[in-house]
């Protein structure tokens, strides 16, 4: 029998859907699920730095349960070397900001809290600076969950098993795929 699954990685584009599988995948599998925004953006967007982030995802990963979602390149090699199974979305540019320019008017009109008393603004949406603009970053970044984070996976964490999903039905049947044991 094969070993259940208990610790997953999530990647994407801003605005893939990575909250919303890992908060699935944390829900069906009763472990801990951990967005590594929540913890890295401190109050006024200050971001932690890298030795107190560092630690702190230790702790998270230190676990027997968990999902971790987010993209952080100095936490990488700590998420990747107790992961089980590395997720990428890897949707269409033009699905991630679709959703992404959803989801950050929605948040901007009605001010809601992301982490640590942060919030997304309008005036953020229509910046020119990638730092700032989500919606600029995630289409900046978008082709790494196709061209770069998948090879990066499976060379960086040949124990685990990377899955690329490509569209939302993927991502929504995903959570039954890894109780059935079926990856």
């Amino acid at each position: 029998m094969a070993t259940p699954v208990t610790r997953i990685a999530v990647h994407g584009a801003s605005g893939s859907g990575k909250t919303t599988l890992a908060a699935a995948l944390a829900t069906r599998l009763g472990v801990a699920r951990t967005e590594l925004d929540g913890l890295n953006h401190q109050p006024g967007w200050t971001q932690l730095p890298t030795d107190e982030f560092r630690s702190a995802v230790a702790e998270v990963v230190d676990g027997p349960g968990w999902v971790v979602d987010g993209n952080y390149r100095q936490v990488r090699d700590l998420v990747w070397a107790r992961a089980q199974v590395i997720v990428v979305l890897d949707l269409s540019r033009w699905r991630v900001i679709g959703q992404l320019l959803k989801r950050t008017v929605t948040r901007s009109a009605v001010r809601a809290e992301l982490w640590n008393g942060n919030r997304e603004s309008f005036r953020n949406l229509f910046s020119t600076d990638a730092d700032k603009n989500v919606v600029l970053w995630s289409w900046r970044t978008h082709h790494c969950f196709h061209d770069e984070i998948p090879d990066e996976a499976r060379a960086g964490a040949p124990h685990a098993r990377v899955v690329v999903l490509r569209d939302r039905a993927a991502s929504a049947a995903f959570p039954d795929r890894v109780l059935r044991g079926d990856l």
